[in-house]
Protein backbone atom coordinates (compact mmCIF):
# COMPACT_ATOMS: atom_id res chain seq x y z
CA UNK A 1 0.00 0.00 0.00
CA UNK A 2 1.28 3.48 -0.88
CA UNK A 3 1.67 5.52 2.29
CA UNK A 4 1.21 9.26 2.62
CA UNK A 5 4.34 11.25 3.42
CA UNK A 6 5.04 14.63 4.96
CA UNK A 7 8.11 16.28 3.47
CA UNK A 8 9.64 19.19 5.34
CA UNK A 9 10.67 21.88 2.85
CA UNK A 10 12.85 24.68 4.22
CA UNK A 11 13.36 27.71 1.96
CA UNK A 12 16.75 28.69 3.29
CA UNK A 13 16.72 32.14 1.69
CA UNK A 14 12.95 32.68 1.82
CA UNK A 15 12.69 32.20 -1.95
CA UNK A 16 11.75 28.96 -3.79
CA UNK A 17 14.18 29.81 -6.61
CA UNK A 18 17.12 29.80 -4.20
CA UNK A 19 18.48 27.19 -1.76
CA UNK A 20 16.09 24.50 -0.52
CA UNK A 21 16.58 21.90 2.20
CA UNK A 22 14.31 18.84 2.40
CA UNK A 23 13.93 16.18 5.07
CA UNK A 24 11.44 13.48 6.07
CA UNK A 25 10.34 12.66 9.60
CA UNK A 26 12.22 9.68 11.08
CA UNK A 27 14.66 9.60 8.13
CA UNK A 28 18.35 10.31 8.55
CA UNK A 29 18.74 11.49 4.95
CA UNK A 30 18.91 15.13 3.91
CA UNK A 31 18.59 16.70 0.45
CA UNK A 32 19.73 20.14 -0.70
CA UNK A 33 18.83 21.89 -3.94
CA UNK A 34 21.27 24.71 -4.74
CA UNK A 35 21.45 27.03 -7.76
CA UNK A 36 24.89 27.02 -9.39
CA UNK A 37 25.14 30.77 -8.75
CA UNK A 38 24.75 30.23 -4.98
CA UNK A 39 27.42 27.57 -4.40
CA UNK A 40 29.84 30.15 -3.01
CA UNK A 41 27.25 31.21 -0.42
CA UNK A 42 27.40 27.68 1.04
CA UNK A 43 31.09 27.84 1.95
CA UNK A 44 30.98 30.15 4.95
CA UNK A 45 29.05 30.39 8.17
CA UNK A 46 27.96 27.86 10.77
CA UNK A 47 24.61 26.61 9.46
CA UNK A 48 23.71 22.97 8.87
CA UNK A 49 24.37 23.26 5.14
CA UNK A 50 28.03 24.16 5.71
CA UNK A 51 28.48 21.07 7.89
CA UNK A 52 26.49 18.75 5.63
CA UNK A 53 28.25 19.78 2.43
CA UNK A 54 31.61 18.88 3.98
CA UNK A 55 30.37 15.30 4.30
CA UNK A 56 30.41 12.27 2.00
CA UNK A 57 27.45 12.02 -0.37
CA UNK A 58 25.92 11.89 -3.84
CA UNK A 59 25.27 14.89 -6.08
CA UNK A 60 23.46 15.61 -9.34
CA UNK A 61 24.34 18.43 -11.74
CA UNK A 62 21.09 19.35 -13.52
CA UNK A 63 20.39 21.49 -16.56
CA UNK A 64 19.86 21.31 -20.30
CA UNK A 65 22.05 20.18 -23.15
CA UNK A 66 22.89 23.39 -25.00
CA UNK A 67 22.85 21.62 -28.37
CA UNK A 68 19.77 19.40 -28.12
CA UNK A 69 17.63 21.28 -25.58
CA UNK A 70 17.09 18.03 -23.63
CA UNK A 71 17.16 17.96 -19.85
CA UNK A 72 20.50 16.62 -18.66
CA UNK A 73 22.05 15.20 -15.50
CA UNK A 74 25.52 14.33 -14.26
CA UNK A 75 25.56 11.86 -11.35
CA UNK A 76 28.59 11.94 -9.07
CA UNK A 77 29.90 11.03 -5.63
CA UNK A 78 32.13 12.81 -3.15
CA UNK A 79 34.11 11.47 -0.18
CA UNK A 80 35.58 13.47 2.66
CA UNK A 81 39.19 14.33 1.78
CA UNK A 82 42.22 14.84 3.99
CA UNK A 83 41.53 18.58 4.02
CA UNK A 84 38.12 17.92 5.60
CA UNK A 85 36.18 18.87 2.49
CA UNK A 86 33.52 16.72 0.81
CA UNK A 87 30.47 17.37 -1.35
CA UNK A 88 30.81 21.12 -1.90
CA UNK A 89 34.51 20.89 -2.75
CA UNK A 90 33.86 18.21 -5.39
CA UNK A 91 30.93 20.14 -6.89
CA UNK A 92 33.02 23.30 -7.13
CA UNK A 93 35.65 21.35 -9.04
CA UNK A 94 33.04 20.92 -11.79
CA UNK A 95 32.23 24.62 -11.62
CA UNK A 96 35.89 25.58 -12.06
CA UNK A 97 36.73 23.06 -14.78
CA UNK A 98 35.58 24.78 -17.98
CA UNK A 99 37.19 22.03 -20.05
CA UNK A 100 34.43 19.58 -19.13
CA UNK A 101 32.20 19.10 -22.19
CA UNK A 102 29.05 19.72 -20.10
CA UNK A 103 30.46 22.74 -18.21
CA UNK A 104 27.77 25.05 -19.63
CA UNK A 105 24.93 22.53 -19.41
CA UNK A 106 24.09 22.60 -15.69
CA UNK A 107 22.60 25.37 -13.59
CA UNK A 108 21.67 23.70 -10.31
CA UNK A 109 22.83 20.97 -7.95
CA UNK A 110 20.98 18.46 -5.80
CA UNK A 111 23.15 17.04 -3.01
CA UNK A 112 22.27 13.95 -0.93
CA UNK A 113 23.85 13.05 2.38
CA UNK A 114 22.80 12.09 5.93
CA UNK A 115 22.30 13.94 9.18
CA UNK A 116 25.04 11.90 10.87
CA UNK A 117 27.57 11.54 8.00
CA UNK A 118 27.04 7.77 7.96
CA UNK A 119 27.97 7.11 4.31
CA UNK A 120 31.27 5.47 3.49
CA UNK A 121 32.91 4.74 0.11
CA UNK A 122 30.99 1.46 -0.30
CA UNK A 123 27.61 3.08 0.30
CA UNK A 124 28.10 5.97 -2.11
CA UNK A 125 29.46 3.70 -4.83
CA UNK A 126 26.30 1.62 -4.52
CA UNK A 127 24.08 4.70 -4.51
CA UNK A 128 25.82 6.25 -7.52
CA UNK A 129 25.36 3.00 -9.44
CA UNK A 130 21.68 2.66 -8.50
CA UNK A 131 20.76 6.27 -9.30
CA UNK A 132 22.52 5.99 -12.67
CA UNK A 133 20.60 2.80 -13.43
CA UNK A 134 17.29 4.42 -12.43
CA UNK A 135 17.98 7.46 -14.64
CA UNK A 136 18.80 5.22 -17.60
CA UNK A 137 15.66 3.14 -17.18
CA UNK A 138 13.43 6.21 -16.77
CA UNK A 139 15.07 7.69 -19.89
CA UNK A 140 13.82 11.21 -19.23
CA UNK A 141 17.16 13.05 -18.96
CA UNK A 142 20.34 12.82 -20.98
CA UNK A 143 23.02 11.31 -18.73
CA UNK A 144 26.30 13.18 -19.05
CA UNK A 145 28.53 10.63 -17.29
CA UNK A 146 31.20 9.09 -19.46
CA UNK A 147 31.44 5.78 -17.56
CA UNK A 148 29.07 3.50 -15.66
CA UNK A 149 29.85 3.59 -11.91
CA UNK A 150 30.82 0.37 -10.13
CA UNK A 151 28.16 -1.03 -7.80
CA UNK A 152 30.65 -2.18 -5.20
CA UNK A 153 29.96 -4.90 -2.64
CA UNK A 154 27.27 -4.35 -0.02
CA UNK A 155 25.65 -6.83 2.33
CA UNK A 156 21.99 -7.80 2.03
CA UNK A 157 21.25 -5.79 5.16
CA UNK A 158 22.99 -2.69 3.82
CA UNK A 159 21.32 -3.08 0.41
CA UNK A 160 17.90 -3.09 2.08
CA UNK A 161 18.79 0.03 4.08
CA UNK A 162 20.09 1.87 1.01
CA UNK A 163 17.06 0.86 -1.07
CA UNK A 164 14.87 2.69 1.43
CA UNK A 165 17.19 5.72 1.23
CA UNK A 166 16.87 5.72 -2.58
CA UNK A 167 13.07 5.58 -2.48
CA UNK A 168 12.83 8.54 -0.11
CA UNK A 169 15.46 10.51 -2.01
CA UNK A 170 13.80 10.04 -5.41
CA UNK A 171 10.47 11.08 -3.87
CA UNK A 172 11.99 14.34 -2.60
CA UNK A 173 13.80 14.98 -5.87
CA UNK A 174 10.46 14.63 -7.66
CA UNK A 175 8.93 17.18 -5.29
CA UNK A 176 11.86 19.48 -6.13
CA UNK A 177 10.74 19.42 -9.77
CA UNK A 178 12.88 16.69 -11.32
CA UNK A 179 11.26 13.40 -12.38
CA UNK A 180 14.62 12.12 -13.59
CA UNK A 181 14.31 8.78 -11.77
CA UNK A 182 10.62 8.13 -12.40
CA UNK A 183 9.51 5.92 -15.32
CA UNK A 184 7.06 7.56 -17.72
CA UNK A 185 4.59 4.73 -17.07
CA UNK A 186 4.84 3.41 -13.53
CA UNK A 187 4.03 -0.17 -12.60
CA UNK A 188 2.36 -0.85 -9.27
CA UNK A 189 4.30 -4.08 -8.75
CA UNK A 190 6.73 -6.10 -10.88
CA UNK A 191 4.18 -8.93 -11.14
CA UNK A 192 1.22 -6.72 -11.97
CA UNK A 193 0.53 -5.35 -15.42
CA UNK A 194 -1.61 -2.53 -14.04
CA UNK A 195 -0.06 0.92 -13.75
CA UNK A 196 -0.35 3.53 -11.03
CA UNK A 197 -0.28 6.65 -13.19
CA UNK A 198 -2.33 5.64 -16.26
CA UNK A 199 -5.69 7.43 -16.18
CA UNK A 200 -7.48 5.17 -18.67
CA UNK A 201 -6.81 2.32 -21.12
CA UNK A 202 -5.16 2.53 -24.52
CA UNK A 203 -6.07 5.11 -27.17
CA UNK A 204 -5.72 4.31 -30.88
CA UNK A 205 -4.79 6.82 -33.56
CA UNK A 206 -7.74 7.20 -35.95
CA UNK A 207 -5.69 8.11 -39.00
CA UNK A 208 -4.00 5.77 -41.45
CA UNK A 209 -1.04 5.13 -39.14
CA UNK A 210 -0.93 2.47 -36.43
CA UNK A 211 -0.19 4.34 -33.23
CA UNK A 212 -1.20 3.94 -29.59
CA UNK A 213 -1.04 6.05 -26.45
CA UNK A 214 -2.24 6.41 -22.87
CA UNK A 215 -3.22 9.30 -20.62
CA UNK A 216 -1.11 9.62 -17.46
CA UNK A 217 -0.96 12.10 -14.59
CA UNK A 218 1.71 14.03 -16.51
CA UNK A 219 0.22 14.14 -20.01
CA UNK A 220 -0.14 11.79 -22.96
CA UNK A 221 2.37 8.98 -23.60
CA UNK A 222 2.89 7.80 -27.18
CA UNK A 223 3.71 4.12 -26.83
CA UNK A 224 6.73 2.32 -28.17
CA UNK A 225 6.12 0.80 -31.62
CA UNK A 226 3.79 3.56 -32.83
CA UNK A 227 4.11 4.45 -36.52
CA UNK A 228 4.72 8.10 -37.46
CA UNK A 229 4.44 9.99 -40.71
CA UNK A 230 7.66 10.14 -42.72
CA UNK A 231 6.98 13.76 -43.72
CA UNK A 232 6.10 16.96 -41.90
CA UNK A 233 3.60 19.30 -43.53
CA UNK A 234 3.96 23.06 -43.81
CA UNK A 235 1.04 23.45 -41.40
CA UNK A 236 2.86 21.56 -38.64
CA UNK A 237 3.12 23.39 -35.34
CA UNK A 238 6.57 24.58 -34.33
CA UNK A 239 6.38 22.23 -31.36
CA UNK A 240 5.94 19.24 -33.69
CA UNK A 241 9.04 20.17 -35.67
CA UNK A 242 11.05 20.63 -32.47
CA UNK A 243 9.74 17.37 -30.96
CA UNK A 244 10.71 15.41 -34.08
CA UNK A 245 14.26 16.78 -33.85
CA UNK A 246 14.57 16.15 -30.12
CA UNK A 247 13.30 12.58 -30.40
CA UNK A 248 15.08 11.56 -33.60
CA UNK A 249 17.03 8.94 -31.62
CA UNK A 250 13.74 7.34 -30.54
CA UNK A 251 12.55 6.68 -34.11
CA UNK A 252 13.65 3.83 -36.38
CA UNK A 253 12.05 2.44 -39.55
CA UNK A 254 9.13 4.82 -39.21
CA UNK A 255 8.21 3.74 -35.66
CA UNK A 256 8.97 4.91 -32.14
CA UNK A 257 11.48 2.75 -30.30
CA UNK A 258 10.60 4.10 -26.84
CA UNK A 259 7.62 5.54 -24.96
CA UNK A 260 7.53 9.34 -25.43
CA UNK A 261 5.75 11.73 -23.06
CA UNK A 262 3.84 14.72 -24.49
CA UNK A 263 2.09 17.54 -22.68
CA UNK A 264 -1.24 16.84 -24.42
CA UNK A 265 -3.03 14.40 -26.77
CA UNK A 266 -2.87 17.04 -29.52
CA UNK A 267 0.92 17.30 -29.21
CA UNK A 268 1.19 13.52 -29.56
CA UNK A 269 -1.22 13.48 -32.54
CA UNK A 270 0.79 16.19 -34.30
CA UNK A 271 3.98 14.25 -33.69
CA UNK A 272 2.45 11.12 -35.26
CA UNK A 273 0.78 12.83 -38.23
CA UNK A 274 3.43 15.45 -38.89
CA UNK A 275 0.87 18.25 -38.99
CA UNK A 276 -1.46 20.24 -36.72
CA UNK A 277 -4.12 17.87 -35.38
CA UNK A 278 -6.68 17.77 -32.57
CA UNK A 279 -5.96 15.08 -30.01
CA UNK A 280 -9.64 14.81 -29.12
CA UNK A 281 -10.39 13.93 -32.74
CA UNK A 282 -7.43 11.68 -33.50
CA UNK A 283 -7.36 9.48 -30.39
CA UNK A 284 -10.11 7.00 -29.48
CA UNK A 285 -10.44 4.11 -27.04
CA UNK A 286 -11.88 0.75 -28.15
CA UNK A 287 -15.34 1.94 -27.06
CA UNK A 288 -15.05 5.21 -29.02
CA UNK A 289 -14.22 7.66 -26.24
CA UNK A 290 -11.81 10.57 -26.73
CA UNK A 291 -9.32 12.04 -24.21
CA UNK A 292 -11.75 14.86 -23.35
CA UNK A 293 -14.19 12.27 -21.99
CA UNK A 294 -11.75 11.67 -19.18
Amino acid sequence: MIQSKTIQVFLMDGDPSQRIKCTLQNWTGIVYKIPRTMLDVCKDGHGDIVKHLKQTGIYFLLGQNADTGKNSIYIGQAVVRKNGEGLLYRINEHKRNNKERYWNDWNEVIALTTQNNSFGPTEISYLENQFTDLAKRANRYEILNGNDPNQGNVTEEKESELSEYIEYARMIIGVMGHSVFEPIIKSDTPKNNTTSNVVVGTFHYTGKLEAKGVLTNEGFVLLKGSAISASISKSAHEFTIKARKQNVDKIANGCTTEDILFSSPSAAAGFVGGCSLSGNVMWRTDDGKSPKDF
